[in-house]
């Protein structure tokens, strides 16, 4: 359901599986890779059919990637105490929400207007977002999505396409930087939930790109990972 949900809108859902997990107590080493896995499944399938779709300009958006995968991998490098771990994601869901759940407000009334040819602000907001989400085991999507409607960057449905590909792309930096400090993955635990998204995940990308009025969506989204985020938040501080 996560999967269908988040895919519907461009996103591969790692934010709520790091949630869910980390509510059912999941191992902290176990859940990371877990998600960033989840996301890979989710959005390549989305990608290729918002590509197929037209809607995937990479030519405008390389430099978004450019510095964001790197960083991705230093972010899932970069040695992280549990506890730390848990109150970032904690405070990335709970802004994230925020930002998902007013970002549609930033375009209302007005066209869609590229955002000004200024490289170096591409590569800044891609690399701190891809860093982000190395350490906190997400696509980085959630948080690019809602920046780039600030942005004016594209009609919506295009900024749901960069944005699964941003979270396909990070999610795999962020993975290799991960498995770099520990290659071990409980295959039993992964594999069922990597089948399970990737149904949920092939549903609701279809659906989205053809039918979803998106706003709804992303408000039931945004009040789930808001909820989660204060309850993971409550019990980590």
């Amino acid at each position: 359901m996560i999967a269908l949900v988040y895919s519907s809108v461009g996103f591969g859902g790692g934010s709520s599986y790091l949630a869910l997990m980390a509510l059912l107590a999941v191992s902290f080493e176990v859940l990371r890779p877990t998600a960033l896995l989840c996301n890979i499944v989710v959005v390549t399938g989305g990608s290729i059919l918002f590509f197929k779709e037209g809607l995937l300009d990479l030519r405008k958006s390389w430099p978004l990637f450019a510095v964001s995968v790197p960083m991705a991998f230093l972010g899932g490098y970069f040695p992280v105490r549990q506890h730390t771990f848990f109150l970032l994601l904690a405070l990335a869901l709970i802004v994230a929400s925020l930002l998902l759940w007013f970002q549609d407000s930033f375009q209302k009334n007005s066209k869609p207007e590229p955002i000004k040819n200024n490289l170096a602000g591409k590569l800044g907001l891609g690399g701190a977002i891809g860093f982000l989400s190395g350490m906190v085991s997400i696509g980085g999507g959630i948080f690019l999505s809602p920046v780039l409607h600030l942005l004016r960057w594209e009609e919506p449905k295009r900024i749901s396409a960069l944005a699964s590909f941003f979270i396909l792309v990070n999610s795999v930096g962020g993975l290799a930087g991960q498995l770099s400090r520990n290659p071990n993955l409980d295959w039993e635990f992964i594999a069922p939930l990597l089948l399970a998204v990737l149904a949920g995940g092939q549903i609701g990308s279809r659906v989205g790109v053809k039918w979803f009025n998106a706003i709804y969506i992303k408000r039931i989204t945004a009040l789930l990972i808001f909820v989660a985020g204060l309850n993971i938040l409550k019990d980590h501080w």
